[in-house]
């Protein structure tokens, strides 16, 4: 086994394991600090004046190793298998010298709080970091407007401003949900619309806009269905009137018009308005039925 030899407290060399040495090595630094607090104020100054004299000619030395080695190929190769090593990336580090990138060490902070997103059912991605701001993803529990998902995303903010000095902020940014499609031939209306399941709502002009509008429809074969339709901007979506969650009802969801979302109010589930895409729980999907306007009047498939 590989020894090396340091000074004892007591100025004699003594061998210790390599393994070892580092630990060794930080504990009497360790002590030495707190001793140092320990002095009187104008104690302490000179000996905070001789480490910091002390710090700066090891950097200076250490500056001048880096630069040298990085300027000759062979060299290169070895600087680079050093730094790889945890003590001298440690050490370089300290120092100032190697600084891992903002996207490497955001990502490495995000790793300690993952376990802990994971645990209540959700995730994060970092997409990017521009101008001191971290532009993130939330998935699963973190996404929505429940307590609990709003709990996660400080979590996350807090573990990224804190743990990232190049971080002064995070964006959260939305899912991109992806629309639900409904096969052409169910849109369509024939000459006897009831028989094909349609159900007439009423006049469109009769859905407040920017609004949802829970109804109670039965189609003519006596099936029934529950639905809401979603007015925003004068644009109607119908779904079955059930949480992709637990299937609990809508009547009272929350639509934020200006970022297009649709929350339940039972477990914040969050969904994209339009599309029914399920922001909070991706792959989660509430279910879309036909809808038309016809002469006026909106039309709802409820049966086939």
């Amino acid at each position: 086994m590989t020894t090396t030899a340091v000074e004892s407290s007591a100025g004699q060399p003594q061998a210790t394991d390599s393994e070892s040495d580092f630990e060794r090595l930080a504990g009497r630094v360790d002590e030495a600090m707190a001793a140092l607090a320990g002095l009187d104020d104008s104690s302490r100054a000179v000996a905070d004046e001789v480490k910091a004299a002390v710090e700066a000619v090891h950097r200076a030395g250490l500056v001048t190793i880096v630069q040298r080695m990085r300027a000759d190929d062979a060299a290169r190769a070895v600087l680079f298998e050093l730094v790889d090593d945890p003590v001298v990336h440690m050490l370089l580090s300290l120092h100032e010298i190697v600084r891992p990138d903002p996207v490497t060490h955001a990502n490495r902070v995000l790793v300690e709080v993952r376990p802990q997103l994971q645990s209540h059912g959700g995730d994060v991605t970092l997409v990017r970091i521009e101008d001191g701001t971290a532009f993130v993803r939330l998935e699963g529990a973190c996404n929505g407007c429940s307590m609990s998902s709003v709990t996660l995303r400080n979590l996350v903010e807090g573990a990224l401003v804190e743990g990232v000095p190049s971080i002064a902020g995070v964006e959260v940014l939305p899912n991109e949900p992806s629309p639900t499609l409904i096969p052409l031939e169910s849109l369509r209306i024939g000459p006897d619309p009831a028989s094909e399941g349609w159900v007439k709502v009423g006049p469109a002009a009769s859905l407040p806009n920017d609004d949802l509008t829970a109804l109670s429809l039965s189609s003519e074969s006596g099936e029934p269905a529950e639905i809401i339709v979603v007015n925003t901007g004068q644009r109607l979506s119908a779904y079955r009137n059930e949480c992709a969650h637990e299937a609990l009802p809508l009547d009272n969801a929350v639509l934020d018009i200006d970022n297009g979302t649709l929350t339940c109010p039972w477990h914040g589930f969050c969904y994209d308005a339009t599309s029914g895409e399920c922001l909070s729980a991706p792959g989660a999907q509430l279910e879309q039925v036909p809808l038309r306007v016809d002469s006026g009047d909106v039309w709802v498939r409820v049966g086939t």
